[in-house]
């Protein structure tokens, strides 16, 4: 075979078999609810890749609306979707580069003990000092810059969409599949999410959904990171920080920043940090952006 086993072929017949042919399979996650299988592939190079394939309708039109917003949306911090393969069985499979870490919350199999047992990713993560979440906060925020200034929305975003790397200290995103332009209006009696993170109007039909959603679901986020457990009784930033969130995850949409990039002025704010900077990303500003390399560049 010439060319890359996994970026330069088009077409395979099944996906698992073939992986097996290029490399090792060294996991396989195949009971999820999202209707997709997933595989990571080490390569005889040493590379380590991310296959991951739809094997139902549903899990087919997710991974269309997910191709169109990595094709959108590049930033450090969200992994994207390099390459696609049309499957003889099924498919398609996209394939992202691998990285290191824990997805901060897997509803699939629940652990014994749950989010708040100690062993839990969750549970680890917020037993760090303050100064490693906050970070992971930034990253968070900084992320979400470049999704609003692409035109799209989060949709179900939560705490299985955070990777986190403990030995780095460094946040990832993944499986950001249900992001899609807005503002649209919502046509059904509900979208999909955790009802932890969903604001009101994606679960009421002919609601408008726009960037004051994302800044909602990130207002949770914010709130759940950094408080030490799932009660909410136990916030372990400043008051100043606290009325950035609330603000930012109020039921009226009116009441809400207006924006990513308002939120996020007004949390770094609240951190002590120059609002027009990316704490943690040397030479990128809010305004002007630059969210990684161009589309199809490999990872390094």
């Amino acid at each position: 075979m010439t060319g890359h086993p996994l970026l330069e072929v088009t077409e395979v017949a099944r996906t698992e078999p073939y992986l097996r042919t290029v490399g090792e399979v060294f996991r396989a996650f195949r009971d999820q609810d999202s209707g997709c299988v997933s595989y990571g592939v080490r390569l005889a190079n040493g590379e380590r890749w991310f296959v991951k394939e739809a094997t139902t309708a549903a899990a087919r039109h997710s991974l269309d609306r997910a191709w169109a917003f990595h094709r959108a949306v590049r930033h450090p911090a969200i992994v994207p979707q390099l390459h696609r393969l049309a499957v003889g069985s099924g498919g398609p499979a996209v394939v992202m580069p691998w990285h290191c870490g824990e997805v901060l919350y897997d509803p699939t199999p629940h652990r014994h003990g749950g989010r708040a047992h100690p062993d839990h990713p969750l549970a680890r993560f917020r037993a760090q000092p303050v100064a490693p979440i906050l970070r992971a906060v930034d990253r968070l925020l900084h992320a979400h810059l470049a999704v609003e200034a692409a035109g799209f929305v989060a949709v179900d975003l939560y705490d299985g969409a955070f990777l986190y790397d403990f030995d780095a200290g460094e946040l990832r995103l993944v499986d950001l599949d249900e992001y899609r332009p807005g503002p649209f209006t919502l046509e059904a009696d509900r979208l999909p999410g955790s009802r932890r993170f969903m604001a009101p109007e994606e679960r009421r039909r002919g609601s408008r959904i726009d960037t004051r959603t994302t800044v909602h679901a990130l207002g949770r986020a914010i709130r759940l990171l950094l408080d030490a457990g799932d009660e909410e009784r136990a916030w372990r930033g400043t008051a100043g920080q606290l009325a950035v969130v609330e603000r930012a995850a109020h039921p009226d949409p009116g009441e809400r920043f207006t924006g990513v990039e308002e939120l996020t002025r007004a949390w770094r704010g609240s951190v002590g940090r120059d609002p027009g900077g990316a704490a943690g990303h040397p030479g990128h500003r809010a305004r002007t952006p630059v969210f990684g390399a161009p589309p199809g560049t490999p990872p390094r």
